[in-house]
């Protein structure tokens, strides 16, 4: 096996391999939210130790404390390829995917039609699903029952004149597939459709080109993507500036709280400018065997890399075991390394036994209610999921393979 990034090297960026109480646990639910680099948790402590007062005020350290937060916003919209004026923090991707879904209330009309996916994590499609009561037409891009792909030739019969708004995941927290962003967002322009990606459960294995990608809103979770726990909405700025103001009616002018009610947690927006320190960090470890335009492309390109090098043993045995229903593409170029099985005993039950060996998986819907529904399986047996990312080694999938050969 042959990895661009040494998971030596990457593994002493993150103090929780340090310690004690982890000691030989093999972390395979970082789809769940992955650890915390320490360039955030250096950030978190200096933000609390030297600027834990209200930011942009007129004495120095309120002053840095805003310097910090507008930091945070500069070096995440670098790493996005777009400008500081595109980033929005939240509480979370489920709170801001609801407060947009509230400010697109009144942008929509009745007759409009709105495109879902029953791939997404719920927070992308039932929030969107709500304005059926405000007399939107709702259209249902259906997967394959079988796989769990999602069809273009299938998303051609929904779009038309009608549709405004279409909301996809860039890859599903059940089915992993990766789903092709650009093609959807090129076909949904052609009839003037805002896009809306949810990219939560594809951003912790490389941060996309926003720009590359077109589309309008990009949203993501930075808890799992070696951060805080906050969510990112990256937002083009013209269409932020037509949707009303969900803040404080004094905020109307400021961009950065029209679509965010909640306040925001000031040193967990300093701290997420830990995050590109951090992807900096594997750009410099993978080195010249990784190509890409820029520090960012790079680190994508590494973190890409490295993962389907380590997924492929696993799905190999997976596509071999009898007894095992594996859901969404086992091809790893297809795929990000969130691997959903379905077992003949409930998956919560499985992920207690696979804990006996040191090894922590999740068993359940995972909010992908409509996806197992879809997919003719029982939300409450559940899937047994199994997540890791770059951070992952080698040894830890031959333990995780030891113990799904010795358990199922």
């Amino acid at each position: 096996m042959s990895l661009p990034l040494d998971p030596a090297r990457i593994r002493a960026e993150f103090p929780s391999f340090k310690q004690p109480d982890l000691k030989d646990f093999a972390f395979f639910e970082n789809a769940g939210g992955s650890y915390t680099c320490s360039a955030v948790l250096n950030r978190m402590r200096a933000y609390y130790w030297n600027t834990k007062v209200q930011p942009y005020g007129a004495y120095p350290a309120s002053r840095a404390a805003g310097d910090a937060m507008d930091e945070a916003h500069r070096r995440m919209a670098m790493a996005l390829n777009v400008a500081a004026d595109w980033i929005h923090f939240g509480p979370s991707t489920s709170s801001n995917t609801y407060s947009l879904a509230h400010a697109f209330e009144s942008w929509l009309k009745p007759g409009d039609a709105v495109v879902v996916t029953n791939q997404d994590h719920e927070a992308n499609t039932g929030a969107w699903r709500k304005l059926i009561s405000r007399g939107v037409d709702i259209r249902e891009w259906k997967i394959a029952k079988d796989t769990g792909h999602l069809d273009l030739a299938e998303l051609d019969k929904l779009l038309d004149s009608k549709v405004r708004l279409l909301a996809m995941p860039h890859a599903s927290n059940i089915v992993g597939e990766v789903n092709p962003v650009s093609e959807v967002v090129k076909r949904a322009k052609a009839f003037g459709a805002v896009t809306i990606v949810d990219g939560v459960s594809y951003a912790p294995h490389g941060f996309p080109d926003l720009l590359q990608l077109g589309c309008d809103i990009y949203l993501f979770s930075t808890y799992k993507t070696y951060g805080p726990h906050q969510g990112v909405m990256a937002v083009r700025p013209s269409l932020a500036a037509e949707l009303p103001n969900q803040g404080h009616f004094f905020n109307e002018t400021n961009p950065r709280k029209r679509l965010v009610p909640a306040g925001p947690d000031h040193a967990q927006i300093a701290a997420s400018a830990g995050i590109v320190d951090y992807l900096e960090k594997v750009a410099e470890i993978a080195g010249i065997g990784i190509q890409g335009v820029g520090q960012f492309r790079i680190a994508h390109n590494a973190m890409r890399v490295q993962e389907q090098e380590l997924i492929a043993p696993l799905l190999d045995y997976l596509r071999k075991k009898t007894g095992v229903r594996l859901i969404g593409p086992d091809d790893p170029a297809k795929k990000v390394p969130t691997i959903s099985i379905v077992l003949d005993r409930p998956a919560a039950h499985v992920a207690g036994m696979i804990s006996r060996h040191n090894i922590g998986v999740g068993g359940g819907h995972f909010y992908g209610y409509r996806v197992l529904e879809a997919l003719g399986i029982n939300p409450a047996h559940g899937v047994l999921r199994m997540s890791f990312v770059h951070y992952t080694t080698p040894e830890e999938i031959q333990r995780l393979i030891a113990a799904l050969d010795a358990e199922l």
